[in-house]
């Protein structure tokens, strides 16, 4: 039997399980590693990890019973002690992920806990937030009940709770690449393995592409179900031209690839240029007039190219540019007043979980501000 309370240790502490897991930059192939796609002709992604992150912590509960806290949505649910949740609502995914831990890994028996989760990127940034926020969970159930996943399991759990448990739709890059962190060539496999190969970029390489990157927030938080579910669509009625835009979106990955680890920016910038012309051709609702027109004053201010990460249709976008016109790419877009330009810096680090002792009174208040929300 797997350990099922936290401990209250000596001198009044209390033993929390914290976690993080970082977002994710989609560079080329996206849209290759959703299903049918992926399955029927395999599916190739090029992404990096950013120092934005979804966290996670687990604490004692104080009255026995389970309580689920979105700090940065300002939601929060209680419930009695049960072994299968409802999974409704903002928080759905906390009950999701806490069903499965307990029938596949507690043999349903329930676990009483107080969780708490935040992001550092709201839901429908493009950036894979909701996904990196299960994987941040995952990861700190792991911890705490001493889980023998490996990153892999990790992934792949995290991806079977969303896709397959609440029947969300998406692909499988962000699962990965929040566990694994760093920047990853992603082969997804017509058999449904995955395979992540991580690339050794010189330093140098990561300065220059750090310094060349301009993330924009355009304010607008996107739903990308619509989105995905047209992409899947697309292939199962056997859209010529949408499937041609996937196999060139992935042969645009692999081209990425290269440009990269000889640290070719100026090719980097011909590849993201193509990879978004080819995105747009997946969907009809990936670009607007809106996101186009944000798109043209950029590189009207200097920027080489550019293209939204994830799903499309809002959330970041990210433009590729000179460091010497920099600064008047980014005075460009804040001065439209129609989102706002965040720094980015890329991280090698997956997702990490670890302990922590805090006293039990600080434990105690944060369970009664929490049952405030």
């Amino acid at each position: 039997m797997l350990n099922r309370c936290i401990i209250l240790l000596a001198g009044g502490l209390v033993l929390l399980i914290r976690s993080r897991a970082p977002l994710r930059l989609g560079l080329a192939g996206g849209g290759t590693d959703v299903p049918p796609y992926c399955d029927r002709f395999g599916g190739a992604v090029l992404n990096a990890t950013i120092d934005l992150y979804a966290y996670c912590t687990i604490e004692p509960s104080v009255d026995g019973r389970i309580h689920f806290v979105g700090a940065d949505m300002c939601a929060g649910e209680s419930h009695d002690l049960a072994p299968e949740l409802p999974t409704e609502g903002k928080l759905a995914l906390h009950a999701g992920v806490y069903n499965r831990i307990v029938r596949e890994f507690n043999v349903d028996e329930p676990l009483a806990l107080k969780m708490t989760t935040a992001c550092d990127a709201p839901p429908g940034s493009g950036l894979g937030s909701s996904s990196t926020l299960v994987v941040a969970m995952v990861q700190a159930y792991a911890e705490w009940l001493h889980l023998p996943l490996g990153e892999y399991d990790v992934a792949a759990l995290a991806y079977q709770i969303e896709r397959n448990d609440l029947a969300l739709q998406g692909g499988k890059q962000d699962q990965y690449a929040a566990v694994f962190g760093g920047f990853n060539f992603m082969e997804f496999q017509a058999d449904g393995h995955v395979l992540v190969n991580p690339l050794r970029i010189k330093p140098s390489i990561v300065s220059e592409l750090e310094g060349s990157l301009v993330l924009f927030y355009t304010g607008q938080s996107r739903e990308s179900r619509a989105i995905i579910a047209e992409e899947a669509q697309n292939v199962q009625r056997g859209n010529e031209d949408a499937i041609a835009a996937m196999h060139s979106g992935k042969a645009e990955a692999y081209r990425m690839k290269e440009a990269l680890l000889r640290g070719d920016i100026a090719r980097l910038g011909e590849v993201m240029l193509a990879a978004w012309d080819a995105k747009k051709r997946m969907a009809r609702c990936i670009s607007n007039d809106r996101i186009d027109r944000l798109y043209d004053r950029a590189v009207q201010a200097g920027a080489y190219c550019g293209k939204v990460t994830g799903a499309g249709g809002g959330g970041f976008m990210m433009f590729l540019v000179d460091m010497t016109r920099r600064c008047a790419v980014i005075q460009t877009l804040e001065q439209l007043g129609e989102g706002k330009v965040l720094g980015c810096h890329f991280r090698t680090e997956g997702a990490e979980a670890w302990r922590v002792e805090v006293p039990d009174r600080i434990s105690r208040d944060h369970s009664t501000a929490a049952r405030t929300l």
